[in-house]
């Protein structure tokens, strides 16, 4: 989604992290460039070299601290999210669409050098590097269809399974009743959607075993990202804290994920 701002190019809306920082400026993106740019943009663009195409292509950085990227036409879901963006069909597209980054991925060595961020990272770490953030605002979509990845800032090294994990999270959505219906429409069916995205993106039995697991530890790491900034003071996410329920909310999340671990798993590997 976008606002006319006639002398500075059009403001894009979404996020929360750069909200109101992100500006197209024609065939091109400007946003507040991460510390780590330079080794991000070779990753996209070595993503390219390796056959995935679903990725802005970095243009170059500016003098007062912003990246150039290509932008990406297409449908972002913003929130409260319409009913085409939790289809079956948009669900199996993000699957598709994450397995085809990791499949490119794997083939690139992670410059172990740089210091990636560590905010949604996979605490155990890993060889291939990770979107961390596949959330429906990081997703463009074209007649319904998840179409490219966009805003990689947070990512990391970390294990493959760990990305289906944080996207899990917000696309089966991993959310108790409550929480999901402030954002989502009713009547999700979490345990069948989970499977939905595990045969869209390939796991094997095994991975599938662990998913339940590594989604309560992405969603512990969430809560600790969300802790920091909140202690920092972050209005952002002060005000998302209290639009969405507080910390109680997330008390309830942690207790509904632990109670139904069998039933996910089940209907994983069912």
């Amino acid at each position: 989604m976008t606002t006319e701002d006639e002398t500075d190019g059009e403001t894009l809306v979404g996020g929360m992290a750069n909200a109101g920082a992100v500006r197209r400026r024609g065939a091109w993106v400007e946003r507040p460039a991460p510390r780590h740019a330079h080794a991000l943009h070779a990753h996209l663009l070595a993503l390219q070299e390796h056959g995935f195409d679903a990725a802005p292509t970095p243009v170059g950085l500016t003098a007062d601290g912003r990246e150039q990227l290509t932008f990406i036409p297409g449908d972002v879901p913003l929130p409260p999210f319409a009913p085409w963006v939790l289809t079956t069909t948009a669900l199996e597209s993000v699957g598709i669409l994450l397995r085809r980054l990791h499949a490119a991925g794997a083939a690139i060595a992670v410059d172990t050098d740089v210091e990636w961020p560590q905010d949604l990272a996979d605490p155990e770490g890993g060889t291939m590097l990770c979107h961390n953030d596949v959330c429906p605002e990081n997703v463009v979509f074209r007649d319904g269809r998840a179409a490219a990845l966009i805003d990689f800032d947070m990512a990391a090294p970390g294990r493959p399974l760990w990305d289906v994990a944080m996207a899990s999270r917000y696309w089966v959505p991993m959310l108790d009743p409550t929480s999901a219906a402030a954002l989502h429409p009713g009547g999700l069916d979490a345990s069948a959607r989970l499977r939905v995205l595990a045969d869209s993106y390939g796991l094997s039995p095994g991975e599938r075993a662990e998913l339940p697991g590594v989604i309560e530890q992405a969603t512990e790491v969430c809560r600790t990202f969300v802790s920091r900034r909140v202690a920092d003071g972050d209005p952002v996410y002060l005000q998302a804290l209290a639009d969405r329920g507080g910390w109680e909310r997330w008390d309830r999340l942690q207790t509904w994920l632990t109670a139904h671990r069998e039933t996910f798993t089940a209907a994983l590997l069912d």
